[in-house]
């Protein structure tokens, strides 16, 4: 069937489903975002004791979360170039998609997976970004 797959290299994900699973050769990985493994730490990303942004980088969290792929898909014996799909969640559009777009051609500049860019309200976590891949893993 499918071999669930799972690293203590890559941040815990938030819920009850594992970083990855393998169907044959492909790799489906769960939403991944951007925090620092072994923590809940965004990177990028300070607030208050209220819960309001008294720091916000968005370019951190682009690299961490594209970071957090890259570990995920060495897990689970992939690399960068078996991307053939990747979906993109934004919680802001219009401040984030040129800054996203512009980190995003240099850690995909040989892969060039499909790519589907979404703006949505809002992520489980503090996020403003997440990944969602599928990559097919030569035999």
């Amino acid at each position: 069937m499918s071999d669930p797959i799972h690293t203590n290299k890559a941040p815990e994900p938030v819920g009850l489903y594992p970083h990855a699973r393998r169907v044959g050769n492909l790799l489906f990985l769960s939403g991944i975002g951007p925090r620092i493994p072994g923590s809940n730490a965004i990177p990028g990303l300070e607030q208050d004791k209220n819960g309001n942004f008294t720091a916000f980088d968005f370019e951190a969290q682009c690299r961490s979360v594209f970071d957090n792929v890259r570990i995920v898909l060495e897990a689970s014996g992939a690399t960068w170039n078996d991307l053939v799909d990747v979906t993109v969640f934004l919680t802001d559009m219009q401040r984030d998609f040129a800054t996203y777009n512009r980190i995003y051609a240099e850690y995909f500049k040989d892969a060039q997976p499909c790519r589907t860019t979404v703006g949505i309200t809002s992520l489980p976590t503090p996020i403003a970004i997440e990944l969602k891949c599928i990559a097919a893993i030569r035999e």
